[in-house]
């Protein structure tokens, strides 16, 4: 079974994410920021992580750089240029931007693309 680890400040949207992944048979973990992400990672190893940008706690900048060796894709609702986009994607392991809001269909195509289900 694939682990996802979403990574989001929005509680709702969190669990409204962990329904739809569980639903398709994924362990679905949730954190609330970039620390709690961060202490969670020293128990268990996602296939990927759903990384909210804006967050309070460490920057999402800082921990990427500590996150070398998982899948990371953006999960946003915040706008950015195409090529502010591909300079927060310079770092190997973050493979994705998936922006909000999205159809739950969407979401669910591009997480089993991504971990490769």
């Amino acid at each position: 079974m694939k682990i996802i680890m979403v990574v989001d400040d929005n509680e709702d949207l969190g669990r409204i994410v962990k329904r739809i992944l569980d639903k398709e048979g994924y362990e679905t973990i949730i954190a609330l920021n970039g620390d709690e992400c961060f202490n969670k990672l020293k128990e268990v190893k996602p296939d990927l992580i759903l990384l909210d940008i804006m967050m309070p706690g460490t920057p999402v900048v800082e921990l990427t750089q500590k996150i070398q060796d998982i899948k990371i894709a953006y999960l946003s609702a915040v706008k950015i240029s195409q090529s502010d986009k591909e300079n927060m994607m310079q770092q190997k392991n973050i493979i994705d931007f998936i922006s909000k809001p999205f159809e739950r269909e969407e979401l669910i195509a591009k997480i089993k693309e991504l971990v490769g289900d």
